[in-house]
């Protein structure tokens, strides 16, 4: 048993196969499994194409996460992370997300994380993820950009150093708060939206830093024939850390977050 408790996750049990997995398995990469999902969002284009046409600028992305949120709350063993050889309850929804600031070449991608309450209806989600944008696209630096400012003015041994001993706190559940809250890759979910930029889905690693356990990326949305029909589809692919519940359960959820979106009414 570990001696602190984390502020981000609850402690809990799991089978003794599961149990042992982290130690078998301690890297994420190590851990992955991959999975591609085709959805059908025919109806959730049509509303982005009407909420498009009075003003608002809305996507398959902001679908996709609303749809995320609600997946997350209702089938909650897939928002868990390992640490240390223990397994966590997450406490809250948190998803984290990559914006470029502009849509140049050199433009920088930053990463960005929010917080969602699974009670919130469309709009209220739309104004937490707006959130996230303004600030990602915004000129001033977040708080992310500001400490990797700090850290790699450090000769590379000493840096390398310091992320062991940071690495080595988290474990132990002593690595500081404000470290791991404003931490994109502590999060329940990290998405990656390649259809903004034209790109179709591809497989993303996993990262061996925080505790992120799912990375999802969404291509672009495109039109194929089904039935004698026009219909529009859009690629997702997740790399989803096993340890953290079977393939099964995950399925299940992913078929729940289908459900959402293909059956979309706004």
């Amino acid at each position: 048993m570990p001696l602190f408790r984390r502020f981000d996750g609850d402690l809990i049990r799991t089978s003794g196969t599961r149990a042992i997995m982290p130690y078998i398995m301690p890297t994420r990469a190590g851990s992955s499994v991959y999975f591609e999902q085709e959805l059908d969002v025919t109806r959730a284009q049509a509303f982005c194409d009407e909420r498009a046409a009075s003003g608002s600028r809305i996507t398959i992305f902001h679908v996709f996460t609303f749809a995320a949120v609600r997946t997350l709350a209702e089938r909650p063993r897939l928002n868990r992370f390992t640490s240390g050889g223990f397994h966590y309850q997450r406490k809250n929804i948190e998803i984290a997300f990559s914006a470029k600031k502009s849509m140049s070449d050199d433009a920088p991608v930053v990463a960005i994380k929010r917080r969602f309450d699974p009670q919130d209806d469309f709009e209220a989600h739309l104004k937490r993820l707006g959130g996230g944008v303004q600030e990602g696209r915004s000129k001033e630096k977040n708080q992310t950009d500001k400490e990797l400012d700090v850290l790699l003015w450090l000769p590379g041994f000493v840096l390398a150093s310091l992320v062991g001993l940071a690495r080595w706190l988290d474990a132990r559940n002593v690595l500081p708060r404000a470290l791991i809250e404003s931490d994109p890759l502590y999060a329940s979910l990290f998405v990656a939206n390649l259809g903004s930029v034209g790109l179709d889905a591809v497989y993303h690693h996993l990262y061996e830093w925080g505790n992120c356990p799912i990375f999802a990326a969404l291509g672009r949305v495109r039109e194929v024939e089904r039935d004698g029909q026009r219909r529009k589809v859009c690629t997702v692919k997740y790399t989803f850390d096993e340890r953290i519940e079977d393939g099964l359960y995950c399925a299940r959820a992913l078929e729940h977050l289908r459900a959402i979106i293909e059956g979309w009414e706004g």
